[in-house]
């Protein structure tokens, strides 16, 4: 096996015009993401920041943006183009990329098609945004998606709509997006999908959002009479289900957000995420990441070692190409 880390969350963006980079620039300072300059995404200066911090093995995905005015069906192209690209990355550099495809989630069916569509790119696994177009993981008529990746059996990446527009004038990468992945993680819970789906390996990223300092209310008053509950689910069933989940530890590697997850689903749950490869995140900011892990209080003495390379063991077929 590799030596290093295995960095399973971190993005790439597509190659485009001058023009197209700004225009994603402009409209990111509109919803408050006051970036000073547009944001150019290089696969060789992710690979030399990957060499500087030990990370031998890095997962890239794209957040598709769902929320800068093109109909679905031109958001669908986009989503296929860009895991054709991510997959030309992995191409490129077997041994140090991976992929996680994306898949739209507006419908089982546009999800189904993608995840097809992408059988030839030997995907590492698969990144579903929630919410998707206005939809929540829950959803009943996404059973069929969950049948088919339990099926398939690779890692399933729940990742929050960073594209979301932001709120009190702060864009949404800063705390949306954290209580987005509550909100999602509470909606496959009351869903059921680990209850039908025990075979399903689920991550959430950002150590889970604002989910584990949430859960208490699940168990205090999650099957109260006035909450809705149509498959009548227990607190034990709402528990087990939150203990099944695992969390990265991108933006999270604070104390008083790895206590919570650790809490939750249990150390062994934890894994390695930088959320690289993005404007939100700068290179300090990753190596900030792995110190505060390292010298963690939350965590067993080797902790932060396990955690960094957990996703060895997750990802076993881009394990084998890290070994080569």
């Amino acid at each position: 096996m590799a030596t290093g880390w295995f960095d399973i969350h971190s993005h790439f963006s597509p190659p485009g015009t001058a023009e197209q980079a700004r225009a994603v620039w402009q409209a990111m300072r509109d919803e408050f993401f006051l970036m000073p300059e547009p944001y150019v995404w290089s696969a060789d200066r992710q690979l030399q920041h990957m060499d500087a911090t030990g990370v031998a093995m890095q997962l890239l995905s794209q957040v598709p943006r769902v929320h800068a005015g093109p109909s679905l069906t031109r958001v669908h192209e986009a989503i296929t183009a860009s895991n054709r690209y991510g997959a030309s990355q992995v191409a490129a550099h077997p041994d140090r990329f991976g992929l996680l495809a994306a898949l739209p989630t507006d419908s089982a069916e546009s999800a189904l098609a993608e995840m097809h569509r992408t059988d030839a790119l030997d995907t590492d696994g698969y990144l579903l945004v929630a919410p998707f177009a206005g939809v929540h993981l829950g959803a009943s008529f996404l059973e069929p998606l969950w049948a088919e990746l339990e099926r398939r059996g690779k890692p399933v990446i729940v990742h929050p709509d960073a594209h979301a527009p932001g709120a009190q004038g702060r864009p949404s990468p800063l705390v949306e997006v954290a209580f987005d992945t509550a909100r999602s993680a509470i909606d496959m819970l009351y869903a059921g999908v680990l209850l039908k789906h025990p075979s399903l390996t689920v991550v959430l990223t950002h150590a889970g959002g604002a989910f584990p300092a949430v859960s208490g209310r699940l168990g205090l008053l999650g099957t109260e009479q006035w909450v809705p509950n149509p498959l009548g689910l227990s607190s034990e069933d709402l528990a087990e289900q939150a203990k099944r989940l695992y969390v990265d530890t991108a933006a999270s590697s604070a104390d008083s957000l790895l206590g919570p997850a650790v809490h939750v689903v249990g150390e062994d749950h934890v894994v390695y995420g930088s959320d690289g490869g993005t404007p939100c995140t700068s290179e300090a900011n990753v190596e900030t990441v792995i110190a505060e892990l390292r010298k963690s209080s939350v965590l067993s003495p080797m902790g932060a070692e396990a955690i960094g390379r957990r996703g060895f063991s997750l990802f076993p077929e881009a394990a084998r190409r890290a070994a080569v």
